[in-house]
C-alpha cells in the first residue's frame, strides 16, 4: 500500500511539474503578445495623438496581463516620480517573465522614446518586428517541444513508479 501511495505521489509530481511549465509558458505568450498589442498602440498615439508619455503607458497599462500592465504603470509612475525614462524602462523589463531575445529586443526602445516622433516610431517598429518574429518561431517549435517535455515528465515518473514497485 505504501509503494502504491508513493508511487501515486511520483505520478502526481510528473503531472504537476508538466502543468507549471505550460503555466509559465502561457504566462509568457500572454505578456509578449499584450506587449506586441501595446507597441502597435503606442506607434498610433505617438504618431496620431503626441500624448505626454506617462499618460501613455498608463493608458497601454489599460487591459493587459498583470505583468505588461505592471510595467507600463511602473514605468508611468517612475516617470511621474522624475526619473529618466530609459533607465526606468530598463529596471522594469527585467521584471518581465519574457526570454533574453525578447528583452533585448526591447531595450532600446527606451532611449528612443525620449527622443522625437519618427526615431520614437522607428524604434517601436523595429522591436514589434523582432518580438513578432521570436514568436513566430516559437509558436513553430511549441507543439514538438510541448509533446517532448509532456513525455519526459510522464516517463521519468512512469520509471520511479516502476523502480519502486
Amino acid at each position: 500500500m505504501l509503494k502504491l501511495l508513493g508511487s501515486a505521489c511520483i505520478l502526481a509530481g510528473g503531472v504537476l511539474a508538466q502543468g507549471t511549465r505550460l503555466a509559465e509558458r502561457r504566462r509568457q505568450w500572454d505578456t509578449l503578445s499584450d506587449i506586441l498589442s501595446a507597441l502597435r498602440q503606442m506607434g498610433e498615439e505617438i504618431r496620431l495623438a503626441r500624448t505626454p508619455m506617462p499618460l501613455l503607458l498608463e493608458y497601454l497599462a489599460k487591459d493587459r496581463c498583470p505583468d505588461a500592465s505592471a510595467f507600463f504603470n511602473q514605468t508611468a509612475e517612475a516617470l511621474r516620480r522624475g526619473e529618466n525614462l530609459a533607465e526606468s524602462w530598463q529596471r522594469e523589463l527585467l521584471c518581465l517573465p519574457l526570454p533574453p531575445e525578447d528583452i533585448r529586443a526591447l531595450e532600446p526602445l527606451g532611449a528612443a522614446l525620449g527622443g522625437d516622433e519618427e526615431q520614437s516610431c522607428k524604434a517601436i517598429s523595429q522591436a514589434v518586428y523582432e518580438l513578432a518574429k521570436h514568436a513566430e518561431e516559437r509558436a513553430a517549435e511549441r507543439k514538438a517541444e510541448d509533446r517532448r517535455a509532456a513525455a519526459l515528465c510522464f516517463s521519468a515518473a512512469a520509471l520511479l513508479v516502476i523502480l519502486l514497485i
